[in-house]
C-alpha cells in the first residue's frame, strides 16, 4: 500500500516549487529533494511530471470548487448566487496565495490552454457551477447574452488580476473593497 503521507509531501513540495519556480524550473529531482523522497518514489505514485502536474491541478480544482459549494444554493436570488461565487473565489486567492500562482501557471501554459480549449468545445464536461448559473442567467435574461466565455472573462477576469495584485502587494483588498469589487463585475454582466 502507498503511504498517501509521502504523496501529500510530493504534491505540496511540487506546488511550492512550481509556484516558485515555474514547471520547467522545478524539475523531479528538485520535488524530490524538497519532499525528502528518492526520484523514483515519486513515480510510484505519479507516472510522470505531466501526471503529477494535472493531479495537482485537479486537487486544487476540486478545493475551489468545494469552497464555492459552501453556503451555495440554487434556492437563492440569481444576484446573490453570482455575488457568493465571486466574493468566495476571491477570497479563496488570497487566502491561498501558492494555489492561486500555481493555477495562473497552469492555466497559462499549454496544459492549461488545451483543458480549456476541451472545456469550451465540449469535450470534456462543462457544467460546472459557473456555467450553470450563467447559462440560467441567460436563458432567464438576467446576464448579457454574451457567450459563456466572454462572461467568465467580464465577470472573473478583474477578480483574478486583483487577486494578483493583491498578492503582489500593490493593493490590499479588505472585505469592503472585494464586495464592491464583486458587484462592479456583476454590473458588467447583468442587463
Amino acid at each position: 500500500m502507498k503511504n498517501t503521507g509521502k504523496r501529500e509531501e510530493i504534491v505540496q513540495a511540487a506546488l511550492e516549487l512550481i509556484a516558485e519556480k515555474g514547471f520547467h524550473g522545478a524539475p523531479m529531482a528538485m520535488i524530490a529533494k524538497k519532499s525528502d523522497v528518492a526520484v523514483g518514489t515519486i513515480y510510484r505514485y505519479f507516472e510522470n511530471k505531466d501526471v503529477l502536474i494535472d493531479a495537482l491541478y485537479h486537487e486544487l480544482e476540486d478545493k475551489i470548487l468545494a469552497a464555492l459549494r459552501e453556503e451555495y444554493s440554487v434556492k437563492k436570488p440569481f444576484r446573490e448566487r453570482f455575488l457568493h461565487l465571486g466574493t468566495t473565489l476571491l477570497r479563496y486567492f488570497i487566502t491561498y496565495p501558492l494555489h492561486f500562482r500555481y493555477l495562473e501557471q497552469y492555466h497559462n501554459s499549454p496544459y492549461g490552454t488545451s483543458r480549456r480549449r476541451d472545456r469550451f468545445l465540449g469535450k470534456i464536461n462543462n457544467r460546472d457551477i459557473v456555467t450553470e448559473l450563467f447559462a440560467e442567467g441567460i436563458a432567464q435574461q438576467v446576464l448579457k447574452d454574451f457567450p459563456c466565455i466572454v462572461l467568465f472573462a467580464l465577470a472573473f477576469g478583474p477578480l483574478v488580476t486583483l487577486a494578483r495584485d493583491h498578492i503582489l502587494g500593490f493593493v490590499v483588498l479588505d472585505e469592503t473593497l472585494i464586495t464592491q469589487t464583486v458587484e462592479a463585475c456583476w454590473d458588467g454582466i447583468r442587463r
